[in-house]
């Protein structure tokens, strides 16, 4: 099993894979009603940061889907992506037998199991995920797999977009540990504070991805609030010194979000509070997966410092052998 830190110092690895194995699907966005992408914790962010990220540039609705079952709309005019790293998550499953049934189209990214079974048996497109890793320190090949899929949905080719990711991290490695070492610094006095990540929506879903890392890696609680909607009533929580850890992280595409974060900024550190902004100068893949980067390690060094444990997660596999004994008890 590739090790958090061997994996974090070998990320390029994962846009290569992604680079030297993706194949043309050979569709096109106006063959679909609607894009649904489904799969859970490591293998479902990659879907989540992908929906965001295409949010104005695709023509038709993209949903994502975390549960059991697709929603109402789904049809025969629906192109269903599912990712799992195993292969084997119950939900995603599901959701490859109703997608199935209704006739969907069905791409599958997975690293083997009995979606990867299924898949074969049912002669569908499949970008196979390189093994090694745990599904949470994967999101290289998964969002690295689906940016392709959708530019070729659109007529683009985003080769190069990888590419120039890929060669920006092989520049910047250290530079991009060394800024999570100062996030982590930043914080290493109040570690086991609660983390608060307040972002806009351009960056949400980055924070939702640090906020699963801090829990499973470190085992802290996080939490995310999205602006401007929380203006509209967290903010009224945000009374005297809180015991949290805040993170502020957005971007300026909007100047009216922008000024939002200014203001809160400032009522928070009048108590005193703990507060580290992080304004992204830009929005692109790019910088999608610089900030992911930086935070992955933040994560990291955040379990070593409390002895925490990186590479196993009990209370998810004890939950899996309950549910599992369950269906056993039903047969």
């Amino acid at each position: 099993m590739i090790t958090h830190e061997t994996s974090l110092e070998n990320f390029t690895e994962q846009f290569d894979f992604v680079i030297n194995n993706y194949t043309s699907h050979e569709m096109n966005v106006n063959q679909f009603d609607n894009i649904i992408m489904g799969g859970l914790g490591g293998s479902g962010i990659g879907a989540v940061l992908a929906k965001n990220w295409f949010f104005d540039k695709c023509p038709v609705p993209i949903e994502t889907v975390a549960d059991y079952h697709l929603p109402k709309f789904a049809s025969s005019k629906t192109l269903v992506i599912l990712n799992s790293y195993s292969g084997n998550t119950e939900e995603t499953l599901q959701l490859f037998e109703e997608a199935n049934q209704l006739g969907c189209t069905i791409i599958v990214l997975t690293g083997g199991g009995k979606l990867k079974e299924l898949a074969t048996q049912n002669n569908l497109k499949t970008y196979d995920l390189k093994g090694g890793y745990q599904p949470r320190m994967t999101v290289g090949q998964g969002l690295g797999f689906i940016s392709m899929i959708f530019g070729e949905l659109l007529g683009e080719d985003h080769r190069p977009i990888i590419q120039g990711i890929r060669d920006y991290f092989e520049e910047n490695r250290d530079r991009q540990k060394q800024s999570g070492e100062q996030i982590f610094n930043f914080f290493k006095n109040t570690i086991r504070k609660k983390f608060v990540i307040v972002a806009d929506r351009e960056y949400a879903p980055v924070a939702v991805r640090f906020t699963q890392q801090l829990q499973e890696n470190s085992k802290l609680e996080g939490f995310v609030n999205v602006l401007p909607e929380a203006n509209h009533n967290a903010i009224e929580s945000y009374t005297d010194r809180l015991d949290t850890n805040f993170i502020m992280l957005y971007s300026n595409q909007n100047p009216r979000v922008a000024a939002r974060f200014d203001f809160l900024i400032s009522h928070l550190e009048l108590d005193n509070n703990i507060v580290l902004p992080m304004q992204i100068p830009e929005y692109s893949l790019q910088a999608i997966f610089d900030v992911i980067y930086r935070l992955d390690w933040v994560s990291v060094l955040l379990a070593n410092e409390l002895g925490s444990d990186l590479m196993n997660v009990p209370i998810i596999m004890n939950l899996k052998g309950f549910l599992s004994d369950l269906e056993v008890k039903k047969d």
